[in-house]
C-alpha cells in the first residue's frame, strides 16, 4: 500500500497551477493516470466500495479541464476554468490519499 500511497503523492505533485495548453495535456495525462490507480485500489477489496466515488468525479473535472481549453473563452475564464478543475483534482486526491492511509500530500 505503501507504493500506492507514493503514486497518489506523486501524481498530486505533478498537477499544474496555471493555464496553458501543455498544462491541459497533462492534466488529462494526470487524470488517465489517477483512473488507473484508482481501478488498481478497487482490487483491493478493502477499497473495492469505497473508492466508486472518486470515479464519479472524473468525468466532471475532464469536462472543467474541456471547457478550460475553448478558443472562444477569454483568457480569465480559460483560468478559472483551469483552477477548478485542478482544483477539483486535488481535493479528490488528497481524499483518497485519507482513505487509504494517514499523511499529506507535499505541496
Amino acid at each position: 500500500m505503501n507504493e500506492i500511497k507514493e503514486h497518489i503523492k506523486q501524481l498530486f505533485d505533478r498537477i499544474p497551477r496555471r493555464h496553458t495548453s501543455d498544462n491541459v495535456k497533462e492534466m488529462y495525462s494526470i487524470l488517465d493516470s489517477y483512473e488507473d490507480l484508482l481501478k488498481d485500489i478497487e482490487g483491493d477489496t478493502r477499497f473495492e466500495q469505497q473508492v466508486v466515488p472518486f470515479f464519479e468525479v472524473l468525468n466532471p473535472i475532464r469536462a472543467t479541464i474541456k471547457k478550460s481549453n475553448d478558443n472562444k473563452a477569454s483568457k480569465k475564464a480559460k483560468d478559472m476554468l483551469f483552477d477548478e478543475g485542478s482544483s477539483a483534482l486535488k481535493d479528490t486526491i488528497e481524499e483518497l490519499l485519507q482513505l487509504v492511509g494517514p499523511g499529506q500530500p507535499s505541496k
